[in-house]
């Protein structure tokens, strides 16, 4: 999906030689590829376009055509990964594994963590090669493998699995109740949800759930996020619903 001008301006990479497609459409990838490109990119959910997920078919096209044509396979799970949409990563809801793949935010589990991770095939540093003031901080490595034994401990999954369906519920039931007729979609997954609105007032609502003491976020001018965290209980999403029922959207 191409990004709006304020977007680009915003979030565009500081290295020049991307070109940007139309997400979901593999044909516009491959009119893309020339004898210069080394890589494809992207996010399998795309957070701040408004939770836009990438097909399971595209991304295991995209996995099959980068092979077939020699060219890596980048994933940016900064928002999706660890456990976000109900795997440890995103992309590995669609089978695939990808060359490289950038992590931050629950990486840290709110403690600043970021890594890039490259399979043995692609990695071009050897041990100790890339050094810098804040690489390999040992408090934030501790914090990152305290986070990864929480994550992969039997059963964390399942509850995320677990609160993701009932997130999902307690926002289609609003789209139900919504006396306006605000709501137009719900999408997402796992608990990377988002609500989509007929017209552009999210920033309004998110300023009416903020004096209800909710804190939400709008990713675009129609559209809010829902980023719970991965310990949310199911009183505490009810709760969530039920001020987005009675203060925001049908005040």
């Amino acid at each position: 999906m191409p990004l709006l001008p304020a977007e680009v301006s915003q979030y565009a990479s500081k290295l020049t030689g991307f070109k940007h497609v139309p997400f979901n459409d593999i044909n516009a990838v491959l009119a893309a590829i020339n004898k210069n490109t080394v890589a494809v990119m992207l996010e399998p959910i795309q957070g701040e376009a408004g939770v836009i997920a990438a097909d399971q078919a595209f991304l295991r096209q995209l996995r099959e055509m980068t092979k077939k044509q020699d060219l890596l396979l980048i994933v940016d799970e900064v928002q999706t990964g660890m456990g976000r949409t109900g795997q440890l990563f995103a992309h590995q809801h669609a089978g695939i594994q990808a060359d490289v793949m950038t992590l931050g935010k629950g990486l840290g589990g709110g403690f600043p963590l970021s890594a890039l991770l490259v399979t043995d095939q692609v990695a071009c540093f050897d041990l100790g090669d890339q050094g810098g003031t804040y690489n390999g901080n040992p408090l934030a490595s501790a914090v990152g493998l305290a986070v990864l034994t929480e994550l992969t401990r039997p059963g964390f999954m399942d509850a995320v699995n677990e609160k993701s369906q009932q997130l999902r519920h307690a926002l289609e039931t609003l789209q139900q109740q919504d006396r306006y007729g605000l709501i137009k979609s719900v999408r997402g997954q796992g608990l990377l949800q988002a609500i989509c609105f007929h017209r552009p007032i999210a920033k309004a609502l998110v300023k009416r759930a903020f004096e209800a003491g909710l804190l939400i976020n709008a990713a675009q001018a129609d559209v809010i996020r829902f980023m719970q965290s991965l310990l949310v209980t199911e009183d505490e999403i009810k709760l969530m619903a039920d001020i987005m029922l009675q203060q925001v959207l049908n005040r």
